[in-house]
């Protein structure tokens, strides 16, 4: 453990205490059961803002707390599907003071910048399940000591691997490093079968995919984008070694040459159609990969594994969604009890069955029938359990922004590694003062 991860598990620890000394009856479903917190005012109706609720489950979940609640009923607000729009239209609101959103669906790293520039609200601890939630998992939500977002779902990337093919070639068991997934490659892709496919592909657009990817090369090199106080350290022969990576492999085919436009359904459409060996992605795709309707061609064909790295596994970003309350919201009371309901076990159990959405409960990653249902609960949890956040710092909108210029630069053959390393590192200490 180290020393941000010590100062971080003291505040957990405490939440932990408060969470079981709570007087309010937190496993109760309708959320109605305690009140929220007397310093919470007002109750009525409010609203709950996400990207776009594409499998109907959110709504579903919202429709049962409204039967419950008809006089402090949630109106969904749908947001644009990609990530940046959504903190866009966050950030607007909240510049406005606007009580338009109340309760909104942040990704894990908004919550420090989110929280520094007063958007959202402290919230009260004592009102969730923290101390059944995995540790990591509760640390996105933290912001100097304090709770300003409740894990709703969270997410940890697999390596997808075609177990067909690797049997054919004589492989046992998946590669756990790059040299490894190489080889393996080499010799797979001489199989009839697996004519006209290619190595690998994550997500190497221009966008938060590429930050993601960037940071889980880097961090499985022995790398990080910044130290435990938040300056950068990008400039480094360990974050030299992750992004040679992902350049040589633009280069030497490992990737095909069109991955350089892969968002996630791209990659996961390449992979369901049989065209990649290896595939970096979330769990998501897991459900939609095994459908038996004809739609993928890799149906009982595949498996998953933790991400390979340098000299042995990799180490995956840490994604998820928290749920926060705007600090310009009315009828916060109802907010506090609508957030204890919509992120409560049984609904984050709804959302795994629905979506193959990672929760937060230690227990759901450990319960038999899950994992008979979802296979991959075991490595998920690990790569969860050993995950690294993307930088946790005020600017990330910014500090985001300039990864992807940099490093979408190098992929692109536009820069070398050492200029475009040595360029972030420069943008990343004039973001944080350094």
């Amino acid at each position: 453990m180290n020393a941000w991860q010590r100062r971080a598990a003291l505040p957990v620890a405490a939440l932990a205490a408060l969470a079981t000394l709570a007087a309010c009856g937190s496993d109760d479903d309708s959320g109605s059961s305690g009140g929220a917190s007397g310093e919470f005012e007002g109750r009525g109706p409010i609203t709950y803002v996400q990207g776009k609720d594409t499998s109907g489950s959110v709504q579903e979940q919202i429709d049962r707390w409204n039967a419950d609640h008809p006089d402090e009923k949630v109106t969904l607000v749908e947001l644009p599907e990609d990530a940046d729009s959504q903190r866009q239209q966050m950030i607007q609101n909240a510049e406005t003071q606007s009580d338009a959103y109340t309760v909104i669906s942040v990704d894990v790293v908004w919550t420090s910048e989110f929280a520094a520039h007063q958007w959202i609200d402290p919230l009260p601890a004592e009102e969730f399940q923290l101390d059944r939630m995995l540790e990591p998992v509760v640390e996105t939500g933290m912001y100097q000591d304090q709770l300003y977002s409740v894990p709703k779902t969270s997410d940890g990337s697999l390596l997808y691997y075609r177990t067909d093919l690797l049997e054919a070639a004589g492989f046992e068991e998946p590669p756990t490093t790059w040299d490894e997934m190489r080889q393996m490659c080499d010799e797979v892709l001489q199989l009839p079968e697996a004519q006209g496919m290619s190595c690998y592909a994550g997500q190497f657009e221009k966008y938060e995919g590429l930050t993601v990817n960037f940071a889980e090369a880097v961090q499985s090199a022995g790398g990080q984008i910044t130290d435990e106080a938040g300056e950068p350290t990008v400039d480094t022969p360990e974050a030299r070694e992750g992004l040679d990576f992902l350049v040589d492999s633009f280069e030497d085919g490992t990737v095909p040459q069109d991955g350089i436009t892969y968002k996630e359904e791209e990659n996961r459409r390449a992979f369901q159609g049989g065209d990649l060996v290896f595939s970096r992605n979330w769990p998501y795709i897991h459900a939609l990969l095994s459908a038996d309707d004809g739609s993928s061609d890799v149906a009982g064909d595949f498996d998953v594994a933790p991400l390979p790295g340098l000299d042995g596994p990799g180490t995956s970003s840490l994604g998820g969604h928290n749920l926060a309350l705007s600090s310009f919201a009315e009828n916060k009371a109802t907010a506090i009890d609508f957030m204890r309901f919509f992120a409560n076990e049984d609904n984050a159990r709804l959302n795994l069955d629905i979506n193959s959405q990672a929760p937060a409960y230690a227990s759901l990653y450990d319960d038999p029938e899950l994992v008979d249902e979802f296979p991959y609960l075991p490595v998920l949890k690990d790569s969860i359990s050993s995950a690294v956040p993307r930088p946790r710092v005020v600017e990330y909108g910014r500090t985001t922004a300039a990864i992807q210029d940099e490093i979408y630069a190098a992929l692109s053959g536009e820069k070398s590694s050492e200029d475009a390393l040595a360029d972030l590192q420069s943008a990343l200490q004039e973001l944080s003062g350094a």
